[in-house]
């Protein structure tokens, strides 16, 4: 197994960034450098652009339309996309439900939705979790109760990302009641103008709107948008989360996360010295360092086994774990930096479009939105600790 980057690959790196330096619009650019919320449109007017260039759908093969890379340059792709401060694409269409599509999708389902996605034309929200059903999502309660050429759906979803600008959603409901938990859901595409669906914001703890909690109150779907035999969706639902999970892990993020935090500890005063040299300090930022060295190098090993035709199987779970802890960490860690700094709070500057006339404030202003927010990286995709159980039972044999 080679871990390092051939000239071709290392030619394909500079091909982005020349990319990403004359195609990323700036004003784009700059709110994401700060930490600002971005509006629906910014979304839109950057997928579009990178549907323009054929890169929207980095992970699909050239039979679908995609550029056909391999993992390796995927992966270059995530990380140079993050260096420059560009959007990270809303995974839920192109990367969650458009495999799925393409695997068990009928010939019919994948002409229509797949060419819609690779356009950009919808926006895709996830119907997973609900009340009593988040990491045991198995005892889901959603019903669909079948009622000729439709399912009748009622049933209430939750924490559903970005769902206020969804007009199609993909959800897991269940099709047989009597049937063992996994084997009685299916998997449904349901569009999110439908009469009866309600979504109800929920605002978290940075103010940000960015879930929402989803009613279906007797919603028709046609059975012509299941995804899949009845009773598959469990199979559907496990393979979309191998995928979920891989990208939680955002290692680009990471090393930018690590790039940010050591340039602003060089720059913070502790005692007249830069923070990065007092040590209880230097040794947390350099055991994240080679943390992420190491999940740099288990994630190159992962690619590297799919380069060769192999699925992530419980790696991915591994990858999710480790990812979203130094994420967390290096959260942390930039919030300590900050200091005091962290402490203002500007909801109309980071969720707004309202300015702030000192620049060291528009610096600081996200610090402690961040830390809260990346909170939930250990939770959602499957909880951390469920991710031990499987990487403990699955690769460790314990």
């Amino acid at each position: 197994m080679n871990l390092t980057y051939s000239a071709e690959e290392q030619a394909f790196r500079q091909e982005v960034r020349d990319f990403l330096a004359t195609s990323l619009p700036d004003d784009i650019r700059e709110r994401v450098r700060l930490g600002r919320r971005l509006s629906a449109d910014d979304h839109v007017r950057w997928q579009n652009i990178l549907s323009e260039r054929g890169w929207l759908a980095a992970n699909w093969p050239e039979a679908h339309g995609g550029p056909g890379w391999g993992p390796v340059q995927r992966h270059i792709f995530d990380e140079e996309c993050a260096a420059a401060h560009a959007p990270t694409v809303v995974p839920f269409g192109v990367n969650m439900v458009a495999p799925v599509i393409m695997k068990f999708g009928s010939e019919a389902q994948q002409r229509h939705y797949l060419p819609r996605i690779l356009a950009n034309r919808d926006w895709w929200c996830q119907g997973y979790s609900e009340p009593g059903a988040g990491s045991d999502l198995a005892s889901l309660k959603t019903r669909a109760v079948r009622d000729g050429d439709h399912y009748v759906v009622t049933g209430q979803k939750t924490w559903t990302t970005l769902g206020q600008h969804a007009n199609m959603m993909f959800c897991l409901v269940r099709t047989d009641p009597d049937a063992r938990k996994q084997a009685g859901i299916s998997f449904l595409l349901i569009d999110m103008a439908s009469p009866g669906i309600t979504v109800r914001p929920i605002i978290t703890l940075d103010g940000a709107h960015e879930v929402n909690e989803v009613f279906l109150d007797e919603v028709r779907v046609p059975v012509a948008n299941r995804i899949g035999e009845e009773g598959q969706g469990w199979t559907c639902a496990k393979f979309l989360l191998t995928h979920e999970r891989t990208g939680i892990a955002g290692l680009g993020h990471a090393k930018q996360a690590l790039r940010h935090l050591k340039s602003l500890a060089t720059r913070v005063q502790h005692r007249g010295r830069p923070l990065l040299e007092l040590a209880s300090f230097r040794q947390r930022v350099v055991k994240a360092e080679l943390e992420l060295m190491a999940l740099e190098v288990t994630n190159l090993r992962v690619i590297a086994a799919a380069q060769d035709g192999s699925v992530p199987g419980a790696e991915s779970s591994l990858l999710k774990v480790r990812g979203s802890e130094l994420r967390q960490e290096l959260s942390e860690l930039t919030r300590r930096a900050l200091g005091p700094a962290a402490l203002p709070f500007f909801p109309d500057f980071l969720h707004g479009e309202g300015e702030l006339d000192d620049p060291s404030l528009a610096e600081s202003a996200a610090g402690a939105a961040q830390y809260f927010n990346r909170r939930k990286l250990s939770i959602y995709g499957g909880a951390n600790e469920i991710q031990k159980s499987i990487v403990a039972k699955t690769i460790l044999g314990m």
